[in-house]
């Protein structure tokens, strides 16, 4: 696997994280973790005639 060596310095730099493999597991974890939020932002509104759900305001 060729990975930019100025690219891995940062990310450690920037993480904290020194190993590689950690380092790696963690940036897979956060493309996830933001693509799934993407992707859940991108339903956001497209089920026609669904309700807002009802809010209950403090007395």
């Amino acid at each position: 696997m060729n990975l930019d060596d100025a690219l891995l310095e940062k990310a450690s730099m920037l993480s904290g994280v020194s190993e590689r493999g950690v380092l790696l597991k963690e940036a897979l974890k956060a493309l996830i973790e933001r693509e799934s939020a993407r992707r859940l932002a991108l339903l956001g509104g497209t089920e026609p005639g669904t309700e807002a759900a009802p809010r209950r305001r403090p007395k």
